[in-house]
């Protein structure tokens, strides 16, 4: 790999041991996929708090300096770790304080979870602990070169934002976090952001619903590749946007796509295909609707529903909103939990609105930090759960070993007040 002289002065150990193991992963990370160089990152997103066994046990034997560099750097040196050379944050991870006595999840890792913050906090990382860091203050510009974990948050910043990232994992963000390098591959070249598949909706997509449906569709149809979605489009809201990534992202291993006319990098079909030519278009239809929404509810075959799930990816306030609104002056039904999963500086603003005041009323619960698929965790004893999130539906059955029924929102909170699943495809 070409590198620069501050490359090659990191590597060698001009900033410390940590700096150095950083690099030299980056190095092997970079000549392993092909890259010819490293680019300049100044936003990073990864995990370095996440509690797990492993970690736990390492951090046990040799503290949190041991687990950051076995974990996040591939390294088994006994080193120090300094703060982050650019912008950090912590994404989603473990449930907080606030599940306790809520959620089975085991309270030692929380407490281990806030242990392993301090020590992040303490060298520069933001501890935002969501999968959508742009809702709470982590906005990249367009075109800027970021390096971002989690599959919805990398579509969304690719797509929405028009930022440049690929799927990292948890050793290369943290070694981006403390170099400020990242391999220069995939979505950071313009030329490999064109769209790839031209998929053409030839029924109105105007819902939440219906943008989750569409993406689960073509995610199916292109796989990793970029599709570009045109057809009976309304204009999406931020959280149809974010569900259409999570649901490309899900079926597809999809890390940017065009909308003609609302992503930045598509003011137009032949722009978002760029120098090459527009592919005929796959047809969604109505018959593909239906296909997408029985997919995702042929995993329920119960009617009687013990959880309900909402916010995935994180919600935003109007969705919380939404909910709210749909709670208000009910009561959940006694066998049926509902949790709602937003970011923690969300829920400091649902608080003042009052939105958690009446979902803690009718029963539910607005909880932060984490999801039950990220900590493997549901109520005792669910054997059904319903949620308004194509991404969950397809996850949470096989990370659980429980039914899932998929619906809008409205479906989703009548089935925690009456405990039966009655969603229907309109």
């Amino acid at each position: 790999m070409l590198l620069t002289d501050d490359d090659r002065a990191m590597r060698d150990g001009r900033d410390g041991d940590a700096v150095a193991a950083a690099m030299d992963l980056l190095v092997r990370y970079g000549e392993g996929l092909g890259a010819e160089r490293l680019c300049s990152v100044r936003n990073v997103a990864g995990t370095s708090t996440q509690p797990t066994p492993a970690k736990e046990k390492i951090a046990a034997e040799g503290g949190w300096n041991k687990a950051y560099a076995v974990i996040n750097l591939d390294c088994d040196d006994e080193i120090e770790i300094p703060k982050m050379r650019v912008p950090t944050c912590q994404l989603q991870h473990g449930f907080s304080a606030d599940a306790l006595n809520i959620t089975p999840y085991n309270p030692h890792l929380v407490e281990l979870q806030a242990d392993a913050e301090a020590f992040a906090s303490d060298r520069g990382i933001n501890i935002l602990a969501t999968c959508t860091p742009y809702q709470v203050g982590n906005l990249p510009v367009r075109g800027e070169h970021i390096a971002w974990m989690e599959s919805s948050a990398v579509v969304y910043a690719n797509s929405v934002i028009g930022a440049k990232s690929n799927c990292e994992g948890t050793a290369s963000t943290g070694a981006a976090g403390l170099t400020g390098r990242i391999p220069y591959w995939g979505n950071h070249l313009d030329e490999n952001r064109h769209g790839s598949h031209l998929i053409r909706a030839d029924v109105p997509i105007d819902s939440f619903l219906d943008w989750g449906l569409f993406g689960y569709f073509a995610g199916h149809v292109v796989q990793e590749e970029r599709p570009v979605l045109t057809g009976e489009l309304g204009l999406p809201s931020q959280a149809d946007l974010k569900h259409l990534g999570a649901a490309l992202a899900t079926t597809g291993g999809v890390e940017i796509f065009h909308l003609p006319g609302v992503t930045p990098e598509a003011p137009s079909v032949e722009a978002a295909f760029g120098p090459h030519e527009v592919p005929e278009p796959v047809a969604f239809t109505a018959s593909d609707r239906r296909q997408m929404y029985e997919l995702l509810n042929n995993q329920g075959d119960t009617e009687d529903v013990d959880f309900v799930l909402l916010g995935c990816p994180h919600a935003s306030l109007d969705q919380l909103g939404e909910i709210a609104a749909l709670l208000d002056g009910r009561t959940l039904h006694p066998g049926t939990e509902l949790w709602i999963m937003t970011p923690r500086a969300l829920r400091a603003v649902a608080d003042r609105n009052g939105y958690t005041e009446v979902i803690h009323r009718a029963g539910g619960r607005l909880l932060t930090d984490s999801c039950p698929a990220m900590s493997r965790t549901a109520p005792k004893g669910t054997r059904v759960f319903a949620t308004d999130s194509a991404k969950q539906a397809h996850y949470l059955p096989a990370i659980l070993g429980i039914e899932a029924w998929f619906g809008t929102t409205a479906d989703c909170v009548q089935a925690a007040i009456t405990g039966t699943w009655k969603g229907e495809l309109s």
